[in-house]
């Protein structure tokens, strides 16, 4: 056990030195990276899960799209550094004009600002081969290089897992609260159960959880097909004390418009809660 009394994880760690340990210090210890001069942020959210393939870049565009709608200027940060997917959803191509002052994010035709790596490379198909430090470096830079101009509302969209870039996020951002994104298998615990307490050990508020594919509807008959099973996610907020803030399904429509660039165009319904928390 590590001599540390002022360790949270004092009781269960088993580690011979505090020396990296995301316990070591509380809340108050942790100093964030100042965000560009020419930005303004009120508020960052945080949109994470413990796997992927669950939708957080699904989640994170319908809630920039839906609090833009309500009249907040709001911008996404695409930390997903090795699999971006914004700029396709809302038909942005770089690069990103830039000048001494730093990079301006791009602006969506209904005015969400975003950077994301595919604006700044050549060639937007081209793997992203960079080993984890350099990842988050970039991350950090997209904080404290990129022109965000005035945002109410700065919502980051974090690749899987609990690695470099959700560590960088969480201490380098001044994060408001983040939401987890999960699917109803019952792994779902599992899933969000990571996220949770990542964000408890880095002393980050959790918002809320959304369960994506939560059915899809028979366009017939309206009957509701629950395809990757019943729904645990209940389960799983009351173990941890936190609201369900949606159950979204699978809308052929809303994902044609992302895959042809108007995401824009799109409503979501579902994340109606989420929004009016955020508010």
């Amino acid at each position: 056990m590590p001599e540390n009394s002022t360790c949270s994880s004092a009781s269960t760690c088993t580690k011979e030195s505090c020396e990296g340990c995301t316990s070591k210090k509380d809340s108050s210890q942790i100093t964030t990276e100042p965000v560009n001069s020419l930005s303004s942020v009120k508020k960052v959210i945080g949109i994470v899960s413990g796997k992927g393939g669950v939708g957080k870049s699904f989640v994170t565009a319908s809630l920039a799209v839906a609090m833009k709608k309500a009249g907040y200027e709001v911008g996404i940060m695409d930390a997903d550094i090795t699999g971006p997917s914004i700029p396709k959803m809302f038909d942005l191509h770089g690069p990103a004009y830039g000048t001494d002052d730093g990079m301006y994010a791009m602006p969506t035709e209904n005015g969400i600002k975003v950077m994301s790596i595919n604006l700044l490379m050549d060639d937007e198909e081209a793997p992203v081969i960079w080993r984890g430090p350099v990842i988050g470096g970039a991350v950090k830079q997209f904080w404290t290089d990129v022109i965000w101009g005035d945002l109410d509302y700065l919502f980051v969209d974090m690749p899987p897992g609990t690695g470099d870039v959700p560590l960088t996020v969480f201490q380098s951002l001044p994060i408001d609260g983040i939401i987890i994104v999960t699917s109803p298998q019952e792994l779902v615990q599992l899933i969000v159960k990571k996220a949770y307490n990542m964000a408890e050990m880095m002393h980050i508020p959790v918002l809320g959880i959304v369960e994506n594919f939560s059915y899809v509807k028979c366009p017939d008959c309206g009957k509701e097909m629950r395809i990757f099973g019943e729904s645990h996610v209940d389960e799983a907020a009351a173990e941890f004390s936190v609201p369900v803030f949606a159950k979204i399904p699978i809308d052929p429509e809303i994902a044609k418009a992302a895959d042809e660039g108007r995401f824009h165009e799109t409503e979501n319904p579902y994340i109606a809660a989420a929004v009016e928390a955020l508010k």
